[in-house]
């Protein structure tokens, strides 16, 4: 049967203080193989790695390569599939629509406005997600409430009407970023170096930058556009 809206209201309600390890059991236990983790490895991200494969060591952990991350996203995500052991299942963008961005924009259009940088992102990550989503019941986010004025409101258990009605799932909802770097230091999970640079939140080389102290934790992230507007498209109700 097709969930809905008030399943996943109802179900957040009940998870809402579960811990992340608990929401997570629940997530394999209900959807099995049709249920997968998005890591970008950020800090959120592996710290969903340990947790989950504590879970299953096989459970489905997929990566966006958008073509222009960082080197040390790459070197996080080697020394990540060396510690647990994972093949990540990697989806890159469509290359014609690559090329043909480039060829008609050139490779920094997404300055330029913000029509042009939504452009961008739904061709290296947008149109890659729903590929990676597809025939899945459920997936899972490294998401949290405090991350940025989008998402203060964020439930552990939302539908995601964008691909087809399933379930999406914030174990870290209501994670503060000091836990988050706690589980880190206590697990001793494998992290990206950007962090100690002042990245906060790392998305592609072009878009991301380190921030000044006292400034917001996605002020690094499309650093020219407002606030609210700071969404790549990924985490866009429709």
């Amino acid at each position: 049967m097709q969930p809905t809206f008030e399943d996943a209201v109802r179900l957040s309600r009940e998870l809402e203080n579960a811990d992340a390890p608990a929401v997570l059991q629940w997530a394999i236990s209900n959807f099995g193989r049709n249920v997968a983790l998005a890591s970008s490895f950020g800090a959120e991200d592996v710290v969903l790695i340990d947790l989950i494969t504590k879970i299953d060591a096989n459970a489905h952990i997929f990566v966006l390569d958008t073509g222009r991350l960082h080197q040390e996203t790459y070197d996080v995500m080697e020394r990540c599939r060396k510690k647990y052991g994972i093949e990540f299942v990697t989806y890159f963008p469509d290359t014609s629509s690559v090329e043909n961005l480039l060829r008609c924009k050139g490779p920094n259009s997404f300055y330029e406005s913000i029509e042009n940088r939504k452009e961008c992102c739904g061709i290296r990550k947008v149109e890659p997600l729903k590929r990676a989503l597809n025939g899945k019941q459920a997936w899972i986010t490294g998401l949290r409430r405090g991350q940025a004025v989008t998402r203060v409101s964020l439930p552990k258990v939302e539908m995601d009407f964008t691909h087809g009605g399933i379930y999406k799932l914030n174990p870290l909802a209501s994670w503060s970023e000091e836990q988050v770097w706690a589980y880190i230091r206590a697990n001793d999970v494998p992290y990206n170096a950007l962090h100690d640079d002042g990245f906060p939140s790392i998305g592609c080389a072009p878009c991301t930058r380190a921030i000044a102290l006292g400034e917001d934790v996605r002020a690094g992230r499309w650093w020219w556009e407002n606030p609210e507007q700071k969404e790549c498209g990924l985490h866009v109700k429709s």
